[in-house]
Parts: C-alpha cells; sequence; structure tokens
C-alpha cells in the first residue's frame, strides 16, 4: 500500500531543502545578518546585537589586537600589568572607585567583571544592567576609559606591582618549571618563547613608570581595538553610544607597526626532556606543527568537518585503548587544531605510568600509525557523521534561546583571527548538504598528510627520580622510528546489538498528584512508591535534565566494605550495564542526546542525566537499567584500579596535594572516612563483587527515590514513559537514612604548619567550625558574611598591602549529620607575609563582629543576589537545585519567588550577629603551607 504521508514528508524535506540550495564550494562564507558590524573613522570595529537572554542585561567587550609579544626587554609583562592598572584608576573613576561603582549595581569583580592577556591580544569584560540608562551610559564610559583615559597614577602603579607578582607566585610550580624547559624547544627561534604574558619580575618590581605609559600610548589605539556589545538593548542605541564614546579618540599621529610574529619551521625532529622534583607523573607530547589556514569559503569549512569527524574517532579509539584490561598508558590521545600564531598542530599526548615511558609513547605513536596504515572503517565514520550533526542540530534548536555571552567569543575570534561567522542556520544547512559528500578515504589520508619527519616535536616531562632512568633523545627518536616500521593490525569496530531492552517491562501507574501552583510544578506518586517532580520550562527548546536521590549512601557500609562501598558507583560507571560496555553504549548511542550517570555519596544514592525530549525514553530505558542490571566487568574494574594506583604513587609530590591531603585529615581528626587521598592499600581493598553488591543495595529500592524533571517536557509524552521505566523499578518498601558516621574537626586552637615544595609561596586557609542550629535564614546571613569579608579582604589584603593576588571567604550550615557550620577563609602569599596577612584577616573579621558590615557592602551583595536570582529563573539548572534542595531539606519550594522580600531579613544587624555567632577565635583551625627551605 502506497504510504500518503511519507509522500508528503518528502515533499516537505524537499521544499526546505530547496529554499537552501547546497552553495558552491567556492563561495565565501556569509556573516550572520543578525549581527552588525562596523568601523568608525578612526579604525576602530564594533559588533553589536540586540539578544533578549538574559533579560535586562548587556554584555561589553573591549578587545585588543595586542599582548606581551608586543614587549620590548624593558617591558616584559607591561602588557599584563596595564590590563591590572585599567581597574585602578581612568579618568572618571578615581582609583578603586570603578569596582566600587560596578559592585554597587551588583556586579562582582572577578566573577562578572574581568579581563584577561594573551600573547596576541587582551580582552575586557564588563557586563552591564540595562534596567537603567545611567547604568548603561556609564558601562560605556569605563570601557572608553580603559581605551584611552588610564591614569596610571605613580601610587597605585607601585601597590599593583606587589599584586601581579603574587598572581606570579600562584602560577609557579613543577607545570610551570617544566614548561620554562621545554618552550624554548617547542617555540624555537620564535618571539613567543620570551613573551610570556606574566613576564619577568625583575621587569615588575623595577620598571620606569613611563615604561608602563610607553606601551600604553604605542598600542592602545583605536585602530586595533573592537568593541563588542551583545545583549538585552536596542541595536541603534548601542551603535549610538560606541559612536559618542569611541568616536572621539584620537588615533596616533605615526602609529607604531603591529607586526605578527611567527613560529619557524624546524629541520627534523626536535626533542625536550623536562624533569622536576615536584612532577607527579610522566606525560609525552608528540607534535607535528603545519601552517595554519584560514576559513573564509564553503570549501574551507567542509574542510573543518573532515578534521572534527577525524578528531572525533581517533579520541574514542583512545578512550577505548584507555579502558582495555591492560592500558599501555593512563590516558591518551590526538587531535588536529589550532596551536599558537600562524601555526596549526597535529598532536599526540600520553599521562604514563611511571617506569612505562617507553610502553607509553610506543602505544601513543602505534595507535596512531594504526590510522595511517589501515584508516577508520565506515562504521565508525557513520556514527560520528551522526553524533556531529546532532551537535549542529541542538544549537539550531536552541537559535532563539541563546544566552549573549554564548555570542562573545566568535566575534571576538573574527576581529582576532578573521575566524567565520555565518550563524547557526547557516552553519546547520551547510553541514547537512555537506556531511553526505565527506568520504572515508579523504579522512584517512589525513595522517599521512600530517604525521611528518619535518616540523616535528616531542616533548617528554616526568619527576625528577626517573631522570636517570629515561631513554635519551636518541633512544626516543628510535622507539618512534621502530614502532613506524610495525606491520600493525587494523581496527575492528565491533557491536552488534541495536537496541538497549529487548522488552519493555511491566508499567506501573499514576497514584496520587500534587501541585505547587505558584511555581507550575507539579508533584506525582507511583505506584512503587517513586515521587516524580515535574517543572516543565520552555528556556530551552532541545533540554530536559533530571536527577534523582534517595537517602543512605557509603555511610551505610561496614567499615570492612568501606572502600569497594566508596567505589561501587565508578565500577558500575567503568562497567556499564546489562551486556553494554560504556564502548558499546557509546556506540549504541550514537546520534542521540542522552547522558546517565548513577551516583553514591557519603549520604546518598541517585541518578542524574539530560536527554534531548526526543530521546528521553533511551534515556529513561538506562535509568531502568542502571537500577536493575549494573554490569560486573572484571577487566575493567582492574584497569581503573590499576591506573589510579599509578597516579596516587607520586601524586603527594604535588605540595598543594599533599597540602590538601594533610589538611583533610587534620580536620576529621584522622577518621579513616575523613577524606584526603587513598592510599595504594585503599585501593588493595576493592573487591569488585563487594562494590557490585553494595552497589545493587543501594539502588535495589527504588520505594524511597524522588526523581525531578526540569526542562522542554511533554506530560502527555513524559508520564508515560514514567509509568513504564520508573514505575516498573523494584518496591521493598524499605525505611531507610544515612548514618552519623561521626566525623568531627577538632575543638579549640590550632596552628598547623606544612613545609613542602621548593617555589617562595604560601597557602594558608583558616577554617572556623561548630555546632550550630539550621535555618534558611541563618544561612542567608552567613552566605552574606562571606561576600562582605571577601569584599573587605580584596580592599585589605590586596589593595592596600599589596599582598595577595586574591582572597576568598565563605561557609554554610548543614543539617546533616549533624547540625553544624564551617567558615573559612584562603589565599596565597609570599612565606614572609604569612603573619601580617593573617593579622590584618583577623582584624576585618573583628571589625564585623564589633561593627557589622557598612550599608554600602551590604547592599553590593544584596543586588548582585537579586540580578543573578533573576536571571537563575530563567535556568532550568537553577530550578533542578532548587527543587532537590526544597526536597531534601523539607521546605515549600515556592518559597523560591519570596527571594527579594526575604533579603530584607538580611540586614546589619544579622550579618553582625553571625560573624559574633562563627568567628569563634577561641574555636579555629589555622593551616600554612611553606616552601621546604625557606630563603
Amino acid at each position: 500500500m502506497f504510504n500518503t504521508t511519507r509522500l508528503v514528508t518528502l515533499l516537505i524535506i524537499g521544499l526546505v531543502n530547496w529554499g537552501y540550495a547546497q552553495p558552491s564550494l567556492q563561495e565565501k562564507l556569509p556573516v550572520d545578518e543578525k549581527v552588525k558590524i562596523g568601523q568608525l573613522d578612526n579604525g576602530l570595529t564594533y559588533y553589536i546585537r540586540e539578544n533578549k537572554k538574559p533579560e535586562n542585561k548587556l554584555e561589553l567587550r573591549l578587545v585588543l589586537k595586542a599582548g606581551s609579544i608586543l614587549e620590548n626587554e624593558k617591558q616584559l609583562g607591561l602588557a599584563h600589568f596595564i590590563e591590572h592598572m585599567c581597574f585602578n584608576g581612568t579618568k572618571n573613576f578615581e582609583k578603586n572607585e570603578l569596582v566600587d561603582y560596578l559592585e554597587s549595581i551588583g556586579i562582582k569583580f572577578g566573577a562578572d567583571l574581568n579581563a584577561y592577556t594573551s600573547f596576541d591580544e587582551t580582552v575586557f569584560m564588563l557586563p552591564i544592567p540595562t534596567d537603567k540608562e545611567e547604568y548603561i551610559e556609564n558601562g560605556f564610559q569605563i570601557l572608553e576609559d580603559w581605551a584611552h583615559n588610564v591614569s596610571f597614577e605613580h601610587e597605585e602603579i607601585d601597590k599593583e606591582r606587589g599584586v601581579v607578582e603574587e598572581e606570579w607566585r600562584l602560577r609557579r610550580g613543577a607545570q610551570q618549571r617544566m614548561r620554562d624547559q621545554y618552550f624554548p624547544v617547542l617555540l624555537k627561534g620564535s618571539r613567543y618563547a620570551q613573551r610570556l604574558p606574566i613576564g619577568k619580575m625583575e621587569v615588575i618590581r623595577n620598571f620606569p613608570y613611563e615604561e608602563v605609559k610607553t606601551f600604553y600610548r604605542d598600542w592602545y589605539r583605536p585602530d586595533l581595538m573592537a568593541v563588542i556589545a551583545v545583549g538585552d538593548w536596542d541595536l541603534a542605541k548601542i551603535e549610538e553610544k560606541i559612536k559618542q564614546h569611541f568616536g572621539r579618540i584620537a588615533g596616533p599621529e605615526n602609529p607604531k607597526k603591529r607586526t605578527y610574529y611567527d613560529i619557524p619551521d624546524n629541520e627534523g625532529t626536535l626533542v625536550s626532556i623536562a624533569t622536576d622534583k615536584e612532577a607527579s607523573i610522566t606525560q609525552v607530547q608528540l607534535i607535528y606543527k603545519h601552517e595554519q589556514n584560514k576559513t573564509k569559503t564553503v570549501a574551507d569549512f567542509r574542510r573543518n568537518l573532515v578534521h572534527s569527524l577525524y578528531n572525533s574517532m581517533i579520541s574514542a579509539r583512545f578512550t577505548e585503548l584507555s579502558k582495555s584490561a591492560k592500558p599501555p598508558f593512563l590516558g591518551g590521545g590526538s587531535y588536529y587544531g589550532n596551536m599558537l600564531a600562524d601555526k596549526n598542530a597535529y598532536q599526540g599526548f600520553a599521562t604514563i605510568k611511571e617506569g612505562e615511558l617507553e610502553k607509553g609513547l610506543k602505544a601513543l605513536v602505534r595507535e596512531n600509525e594504526r590510522v595511517k596504515q589501515h584508516g577508520f572503517t565506515n562504521s565508525e565514520l557513520e556514527r560520528t557523521k551522526k553524533q556531529l550533526l546532532v551537535s549542529y542540530e541542538r544549537s539550531f534548536k536552541e537559535r532563539d534561546k541563546a544566552f549573549s555571552g554564548s555570542y562573545l567569543s566568535q566575534y571576538m575570534n573574527h576581529f582576532l583571527k578573521e575566524s567565520p561567522i555565518p550563524g547557526i542556520a547557516y552553519q546547520y544547512e551547510t553541514v547537512k548538504n555537506l556531511l553526505p559528500t565527506i568520504q572515508l578515504e579523504e579522512i584517512n589520508a589525513l595522517p599521512k598528510k600530517w604525521m611528518t619527519e619535518q616540523n616535528r616535536v616531542l616533548i617528554v616531562t616526568a619527576p625528577e627520580k626517573e631522570k636517570a632512568h629515561l631513554p635519551d633523545e636518541t633512544q626516543l627518536l628510535k622507539l618512534i622510528e621502530e614502532v613506524e616500521k610495525e606491520n600493525i593490525t587494523p581496527y575492528e569496530d565491533k557491536l552488534t546489538a541495536t537496541a538497549l531492552m529487548e522488552a519493555t517491562p511491566k508499567a506501573g501507574k499514576v497514584l496520587s498528584e500534587k501541585v505547587y501552583e505558584r511555581i507550575d510544578v507539579k508533584e506525582i506518586t507511583l505506584s512503587n512508591g517513586i515521587k516524580v517532580v515535574l517543572k516543565a520550562t520552555d528556556f530551552k527548546n532541545d533540554q530536559i535534565s533530571f536527577s534523582a536521590f534517595s537517602q543512605g549512601g557509603t555511610s551505610l557500609s561496614e567499615d570492612d566494605n568501606y572502600q569497594s562501598a566508596v567505589y561501587a558507583n565508578t565500577l558500575v560507571r567503568e562497567g556499564g550495564v546489562k551486556d553494554f560496555s560504556p564502548i558499546d553504549l557509546r556506540k549504541l548511542l550514537a546520534g542521540k542526546v542522552v547522558g546517565v550517570a548513577p551516583y553514591i555519596n557519603t549520604l546518598e544514592e541517585g541518578i542524574s542525566g539530560n536527554a534531548s525530549p526526543k530521546d528521553l525514553e533511551t534515556a529513561l530505558q538506562l535509568v531502568h537499567l542502571y537500577f536493575t542490571a549494573p554490569r560486573k566487568d572484571q577487566e575493567s574494574a582492574q584497569s581503573f584500579i590499576n591506573k589510579y594506583k599509578a597516579y596516587l604513587k607520586n601524586a603527594l609530590v604535588d605540595p598543594q596535594a599533599y597540602y590538601n591531603d594533610q589538611l583533610a585529615k587534620l580536620m576529621s581528626q584522622n577518621h579513616p572516612r575523613g577524606g584526603g587521598y587513598p592510599t595504594v592499600e585503599d585501593l588493595d581493598k576493592i573487591n569488585l563483587d563487594k562494590a557490585i553488591t553494595f552497589y545493587q543495595e543501594r539502588f535495589a529500592d527504588a520505594s524511597d527515590f524522588t526523581f525531578f524533571f526540569v526542562g522542554n517536557l511533554d506530560e502527555s509524552t513524559l508520564i508515560p514513559l514514567v509509568e513504564t521505566y520508573l514505575g516498573s523499578l523494584p518496591n521493598l518498601k524499605r525505611q531507610e537514612t544515612w548514618k552519623d558516621e561521626g566525623i568531627r574537626p577538632p575543638k579549640g586552637v590550632i596552628s598547623q604548619e606544612y613545609k613542602k615544595g621548593k617555589e617562595e609561596k604560601s597557602t594558608v586557609r583558616l577554617m572556623f567550625t561548630g555546632k550550630a542550629p539550621y535555618s534558611r535564614e541563618a544561612a542567608r546571613d552567613m552566605q552574606a558574611l562571606g561576600e562582605i569579608l571577601t569584599i573587605r579582604l580584596t580592599e585589605s589584603l590586596r589593595e592596600e598591602k599589596s599582598g595577595v593576588y586574591g582572597a576568598g571567604a565563605g561557609g554554610g550550615l548543614s543539617k546533616r549529620p549533624y547540625e553544624n557550620y564551617s567558615f573559612s577563609v584562603s589565599f596565597g602569599c609570599a612565606p614572609e607575609n604569612v603573619d601580617e596577612l593573617v593579622a590584618a584577616t583577623f582584624i576585618e573579621m573583628k571589625k564585623l563582629q564589633k561593627e557589622g558590615p557598612s550599608a554600602e557592602d551590604l547592599e553590593k551583595v544584596k543586588k548582585a543576589w537579586i540580578r543573578q536570582w533573576k536571571e537563575n529563573l530563567k535556568k532550568n539548572g537553577y530550578w533542578m537545585g532548587v527543587l532537590q534542595s526544597a526536597y531534601r531539606n523539607a521546605f515549600n519550594p515556592e518559597s523560591v519567588l519570596d527571594y527579594e522580600k526575604n533579603l530584607k531579613k538580611v540586614t546589619a544587624k544579622s550579618v553582625k550577629k553571625a560573624a559574633k555567632r562563627y568567628f569563634n577565635f577561641k574555636n579555629y583551625v589555622q593551616a600554612v603551607l611553606k616552601p621546604e627551605q625557606e630563603q
């Protein structure tokens, strides 16, 4: 019988495709019509786009085609230093007025207001609320001031020298020291090797005031600048503001030439072997450098699709290899992409067990040679095409729900690198047309083109103790040559199953319903006892998020089975479900948008996941299988344990890891379940059978689980699926809860000093803990206390004393496993400044106890909270968190709508009271990390 419905469908598809005729490969890629690009007479470029999500917010960026690469020898670090100075006084905002003003309208320094400096660019980020004309005007004035009106007061320059040095200090460690060894090899003959943005501290400490002003005058100029404005405001008004503020900036009369530097080619293979006492793991990188190609035409776009397909397929191969019974490395991969400056690169990397460098390097080269000799298979390509197409399809479906921030990097890259911005509608249609034309042969030809004997760099980084046993340069190159001559067997792509479940389980049914009308949330109870909470939203077109929890967790495990219980969830995720390994699941679910992950933590077990509405049934099938059919796989379990042991072997040589481990033990009074890094002996206690049994026990009874679904829900579709796949889960009618494991922090005043590492830097943490009754009001007061103290410490420790790059404070209250609070302050600094900065911290804390917060600081915090709350109300993730918290802590979720009203209860008096209650100077821990040998 002829199917008339199918004929109509085909006609519709045909008409749609006729509307998007396949473009010629030589055709230039268009510019998205929804972005307006202009240029002022002085050379400044601007990008503007009107976008309604989030509401009442405009994202501004000032982008400069200048960075550390343009510094002369007297200026090393000054491009980055200027970025700092832009926040320390301009023509219209003296000293710290700029940050103070922005915080007063709800913009957080660091979280919202920020900037970065790289080799070739500097970018300033400024989100501005649009609910008042004054905010918008001042936002553009700030951007203009950064462009040409920075004050550079000498006193402020001298203060900022210390702040920048503390930023440099924070970054120091084994990875940075080894990078300093191999960068001159990787970038041999290039200016990039000597122009790291952080610069040199002897320059930062001593440069003359005029030197930083010279760099600013030379390179902060309109012909090298772009202003990007995307958000909820009228496009014409945005353009008017840009012309008003930036049109009056005069360009220099004799501008310095903006030189673009390259990375020279190299003959043969360059090798760097870098070791460090504090390196915890051996790593290898094999890099093949190539000239970078611009993307201007449809042919270029198609080329990038080919590269994306290759990268996805080689990544899948490496993932599969790393999960084998005896993996040759802890992790590895290869990909082709941007490197730096004028270079792309085909890069291979592997993290390798101690003493197995030769084995790991050979495996890395062998897997790439396997593709070079035999290529990929048709089945791999078809799966990957499906997955790539669905990623573009999702972006296309969400095109009217995209947040303004999602466009910013696109426009920045268009300005900085001439990257295309054709828009997602064009991209999606073009991808649909081009993917069928991409053949396996052209992908399989790429490794021969990419893996060349010239322009190659081999980098090995390793713990210093391995140095004597590492192969030398000649031996390493010989290892690569040996593998290249091997006759390598082809890859076999195995998967026979076509469905997750052969039979549909017997469905349960909905017994009752409850509605929270104010927030449009429905709670249903299924016949097996499961509660399901539904929140339909229109925030995303192609997203459903879900989660579930039940009380219990590893707290219910016996001591002799604790390690097996802790890793039960991990071993199940490594093993898969039913007859499917994780590799099988990835292949089976290609082209579907599904993610499901079970978890077991200390007090709970549960599930989290997401799906496209069309793939929700598949996701719920996976949920059902994770409850009823976890897969036990001895090989994958042993693979995980062996890799983790190898990682742990040297983990604690890293000073920060050692410090965190010791701190966890201190704060739990060495409780065996108190946290910190596990030992190899701990991992030896894991028994797969016991782990699977514990997992099954935690998920054996679904009756006490609560599920949450948030997103683009259609109840007529969702409820039958929930009845089928959740309503059919087992019901043992158990009454379970978590158990208090008895972990408690120490009492009294404890000052502990740890010595580890050779860098002249310290980490300081102050921790205040104790019993305290839980209430949501008290929790809000503590949150305010943390944010206000952070503001105070930024002013005191950073701006006044120049002693830290940043300081953070915060805490919380908990009802489980007992009512308690914890509050901490942390910062990094020079070892010799620890005592002074701790004393200054205590002064600020005691001021809050005596005086409470200023009205200005409290108002800053509240405004930021309210702005964030209003934005969050349009996010699925926020609603998921609200509903979970309400059901965990037994409060009415409708109270989320009373947030602004309830904030009125947070007063200077209540925060002062919180400071008195939680800052107990007779009961705290001071833990300081210092270098092993202080200078």
